[in-house]
């Protein structure tokens, strides 16, 4: 798209008050391209052909290479860099070159978990050989039973999350002895939300999950990938207990970006009011659409995503449009059909705008958007940046803009936009060893297995005064 022209439109709107205070032009750059020091197999490189991938980015080659010579590693890239491929590529290979090879993946919500599990299916359908050697199945709380005795039998490929490892996988390990014993990888994905007290419960986890594996004679590599924080390699490392190589040399192609900051008009009879943002992201939302601009408005709650949507409905059936049946709303508590028709619908180009929380923040593949606006600071610059690069794609122009509320924050940055721009990512922080959070994991362990002195040094230096 045309951001210039979009930015001028809206400018010339006689509701533009001089709200756009600061734009950031961020430069595109052309993509890196490398090869793993063994080539793909031919199987594997078949499959990327048909998908349109003639060559890897250098980010996943490095990974390839990394996860082959059975090192840890954590992949922090930016939003559709390929970051999946960077795992999926030595998993599929070992389950090629071993049918008894395992894979363990970890997303931190169900939502994610069945959308990878969907591009992994179809990266393979068209391949029968590849097909056939991939068992694949989502384990979770909306996983039938009959289905999930398959999958514990048979699956090669198990697809779960932290609460479901915790709850329903490592209490009942003997059932999944032969999983175990043959598990090689385990993928940790957004591995930037584990942290504070869910991530000290997630390396509790993990420690438990590893004990299960030298339980059964397995030592499974670990593959992390992470939005962009200050400390990736620290927090996965903390997580997982081992040292990790930390992969961030991005080399997927990108094209300029444009950053807005959008500070709504005072109130002349309130000095210390503005308008409303969520009235002005239905403004620019609106007129995005009306522009052909394929456009995702993020807000920070529930009933402002309706808001949002019902508004922008209502103002595109009033002038007539028949866009208004090309936006939707997205948020939790949606049935889990109902939001994966929607992501494929946006993903297909089917829909034009779609107003979300951050349910959308994380890394469910949607495509590449024109526009994103963040309806109030999101909370930390590492969000920020991970919904703002939601629109971009690969040499085209794209636009992301902040609008501000009226709380401190908001517009200390809205006044200093160099701040924003020069800071970095925040850092993640997690204890592993907070003893309220061990106590209660040490007591699964001891369920699981006997609990001996060494054991318990695994778990941290307070685990045993803890025990």
């Amino acid at each position: 798209m045309d951001v210039s022209a979009f930015l001028n439109q809206v400018m010339r709107d006689p509701q533009y008050a001089g709200q756009l205070v600061h734009t950031q032009r961020l430069d595109g750059r052309a993509g890196r391209y490398a090869e793993p020091d063994s080539p793909v197999s031919g199987a594997l490189k078949r499959l990327l052909e048909r998908v349109g991938i003639d060559r890897l980015y250098s980010h996943q080659a490095q990974a390839v290479d990394t996860v082959r010579s059975g090192k840890d590693c954590v992949v922090v890239t930016g939003t559709a860099s390929g970051k999946t491929l960077c795992y999926n590529l030595p998993v599929l290979e070992a389950c090629l070159t071993d049918p008894a090879a395992r894979a363990l993946y970890l997303f931190p919500t169900k939502a994610l978990a069945r959308d990878q599990l969907k591009g992994l299916l179809e990266l393979v359908s068209d391949d029968s050989q590849v097909a056939d050697c991939i068992r694949a199945g989502v384990y979770d709380g909306d996983t039938p039973t009959g289905q999930r005795r398959h999958i514990k039998a048979e699956a090669n490929l198990v697809l779960t999350n932290p609460d479901m490892l915790h709850a329903s996988i490592l209490p009942y390990h003997p059932k999944w002895s032969r999983f175990f014993s043959q598990l090689r990888y385990v993928v940790l994905d957004e591995v930037h939300m584990y942290r504070g007290i869910f991530g000290a419960h997630v390396a509790s986890v993990l420690k438990r999950l590893l004990r299960i594996c030298r339980h059964y004679g397995s030592q499974p590599v670990f593959v992390a990938t992470s939005a962009t924080i200050a400390n990736p390699g620290e927090l996965t490392a903390r997580l997982i207990t081992r040292p990790v190589e930390v992969i961030d040399q991005d080399g997927s192609p990108c094209g300029t970006k444009y950053f807005a900051l959008w500070n709504p008009t005072g109130d002349r009879r309130n000095k210390l009011a503005r308008a409303s943002a969520t009235d002005d992201a239905v403004w620019l939302m609106t007129t995005a659409m009306q522009s052909g601009a394929q456009t995702l408005t993020f807000t920070r709650t529930r009933q402002a995503t309706e808001l949002v949507h019902r508004y922008v409905q209502r103002s595109l059936m009033e002038q007539g449009s028949v866009l208004a049946d090309r936006v939707r709303a997205y948020r939790g508590g949606y049935l889990p059909d109902e939001r994966r028709q929607i992501e494929e619908d946006l993903f297909a180009g089917r829909l034009l705008g779609v107003a979300a929380t951050n349910a959308l923040e994380l890394g469910v593949d949607i495509g590449s958007l024109d526009i994103t606006l963040l309806v109030h600071y999101p909370g930390t610059i590492a969000s920020t940046w991970q919904q703002a690069g939601r629109s971009g794609r690969r040499n085209e122009e794209s636009l992301a803009v902040l609008l501000a509320g009226n709380d401190p924050v908001d517009q200390y940055l809205l006044r200093h936009p160099e701040y924003f721009f020069d800071q970095s990512p925040e850092h993640a922080v997690v204890d592993p060893e907070n003893p309220y959070v061990l106590a209660k994991h040490l007591k699964a362990a001891a369920f699981e297995l006997p609990l001996d002195d060494k054991a318990v040094q695994r778990f941290g230096s307070v685990a045993s005064d803890v025990v």
